[in-house]
């Protein structure tokens, strides 16, 4: 992992030595991020989360996403990109989290990267097509995730509300949501989903104080893949998120 981010560095520094010295625009914040666990007896997710939304054509940063461009295009009404792109999973439970899960193995949470496809017209409407992997061999699984959104303005409030769809492996959903034989039990019967496919919907509400200064919420809903709701560690159908930010955009 340290040396995709050492590559990722010296790509962006270097394409940086051969572009015009013009101003960048980055927006920085930080802020509470909560997300609901699906297990049986597992609580919420609770962590703080910094902020950071940048794009300079090469390099870019989306909340907790990273990547860099290798190919496309940007014009005054459209842009498209393809690019090589890096983010966390936030995901999974220790056997301590609940006493339905004793005997189980940790699940944790990941590292996934891979490639990126992106297109957007006049800045608005855009749709992003992801292949991804798991970096950190954990899973040692991969899925594919494609997101549409649009932004519109109400007030003084701007929405970005966007549908997900993510299809997910076997290997993905049996190490999240699968139960081993050595980990059976009477009430908890050995289960190995199948491949299957995660829809969500999401917005980010951004309402400004200044110039500068606004506030950040993002909400998001998802609803698990068939074959993982089956699973006899699963409580919830759906997993639920949501951040509230102070963010401060400013030029360099």
């Amino acid at each position: 992992m340290k040396y995709l981010i050492i590559l990722l560095l010296i790509i962006t520094l270097q394409a940086e030595e051969g572009k015009e010295n013009k101003k960048q625009k980055i927006t920085l914040g930080f802020g509470p991020y909560i997300q609901s666990q699906p297990y049986k007896g597992v609580d919420d997710l609770i962590l703080p989360s910094p902020v950071i939304f940048y794009d300079n054509g090469i390099f870019y940063v989306r909340w907790s996403r990273f990547g860099v461009y290798f190919l496309g295009e940007k014009k005054s009404d459209y842009a498209w990109g393809f690019s090589l792109t890096a983010q966390p999973r936030t995901l999974g439970y220790k056997a301590t989290d609940s006493t339905i899960l004793n005997g189980m193995d940790d699940r944790e949470s990941s590292f996934e990267g891979g490639l990126a496809f992106s297109a957007s017209y006049h800045d608005k409407e855009y749709i992003e097509i992801m292949l991804l992997h798991d970096l950190l061999d954990r899973n040692k699984a991969w899925l594919a995730r494609c997101e549409i959104g649009d932004e519109f303005k109400a007030g003084s409030f701007t929405f970005y509300p966007s549908v997900v769809g993510i299809y997910q492996s076997d290997k993905f959903l049996d190490y999240y949501y699968g139960v081993k034989d050595s980990e059976a039990t009477l009430s908890r019967p050995a289960y190995t989903p199948g491949d299957g496919f995660e829809f969500g919907v999401q917005t980010y509400i951004s309402y400004p104080f200044s110039d500068n200064l606004s506030t950040l919420i993002n909400l998001r809903y998802d609803i698990l893949a068939k074959s993982a709701q089956d699973s006899p560690i699963v409580e919830d159908n759906y997993i639920y998120s949501g951040l509230l930010s102070l963010i401060y955009t400013f030029e360099y």
